[in-house]
């Protein structure tokens, strides 16, 4: 068994794949460093508990996340057809209609910054495929906060996912002390960071956070989105599908919370935040040249 390896734990009935990451040495055993396929979690096992499997073949928790992830991306290319009708009907006059061909528009635009280089290949091909323009930038969760205002500088998103990975120290029972996490702390730091940049919630909407991340401090710097209410380990798409509710609301509306949580694999359980309104503009006449 070697790094590159796609597996899954015995003991744990080969519910979730992994990817070895890397093999440590210790206390005269080798330990198997995993990360999880979908599932944005880092583990570790012995070797005894693992067994080599085809990356096409899933445990059972990500087959059910996978028919989630289809059945999302099904809906959201559907509602959208129809919310563009409707809107398109609802901004001409009816002697007008005949022109609503003419109108065009314009989503948000998503900054993504991940701890993570393999989840954000395939965030970026979930954004590619649902017709979201985005930016991605892999950035370690330390490197985060004193690099993400020149970044948004740069770029100029309308939206900004920071994200990587988070968890819990085991058996704590203080969630509210971001000591007791891995990389919460940066997350609110990068936070805090864009507030003091850009206070406003509407011109800059801020998704932050990880699986098991402090949900609550996380919010209070200034977060529109965040993970995860329940300290429950989020999907990597999660944040791919809030952003999407997002840059596809009219300006005009503001995004139902529950609408956008509705777009998530974890749920309430796993992402959580406050009203916020949309970034699609509607634009018209379409040009004749693109």
């Amino acid at each position: 068994m070697k790094i590159g390896d796609i597996v899954v734990r015995k003991s744990y009935g080969k519910d979730v794949t992994f990817k070895v990451i890397d093999i440590r040495h210790e206390k005269g055993k080798d330990i198997y460093i995993l990360k999880g396929i979908n599932i944005r979690i880092i583990a570790d096992s012995p070797k005894e508990d693992l067994e080599i499997t085809s990356s096409k073949s899933l445990g059972e928790k990500d087959e059910i996340f996978n028919r989630k992830v289809k059945q999302s991306i099904k809906r959201i290319l559907t509602t959208r057809a129809d919310d563009v009708e409707v809107m398109s009907g609802m901004t001409l006059k009816n002697k007008e209609l005949k022109d609503k061909d003419l109108y065009f528009g314009r989503p948000g635009k998503v900054l993504h910054i991940d701890g993570d280089g393999d989840y954000l290949e395939v965030c970026l091909k979930t954004y590619k495929r649902i017709g979201i323009d985005v930016v991605g930038k892999v950035l370690q969760e330390k490197e985060q906060p004193k690099n993400v205002v020149n970044l948004v500088k740069e770029y100029k998103p309308d939206i900004v996912v920071i994200t990587g990975h988070d968890s819990m120290i085991k058996g704590t029972k203080n969630y509210m002390d971001l000591n007791n996490y891995r990389n919460s702390k940066y997350f609110v730091e990068s936070v805090n960071e864009l507030r003091n940049y850009e206070a406003n919630y509407d011109n800059l909407v801020i998704f932050a956070g990880a699986c098991q991340s402090c949900y609550e401090a996380i919010l209070g710097a200034g977060a529109n989105f965040a993970s995860s209410p329940s300290r429950v380990l989020i999907h990597c798409l999660d944040p791919v599908f809030t952003c999407e509710k997002i840059a596809y609301t009219n300006i005009e509306k503001i995004v139902s919370i529950q609408e956008v949580i509705e777009n998530t694999i974890t749920g309430t359980k796993g992402i959580g935040g406050l009203e916020t309104r949309g970034k699609y503009r509607q634009g018209f006449p379409k040009s004749p040249y693109v």
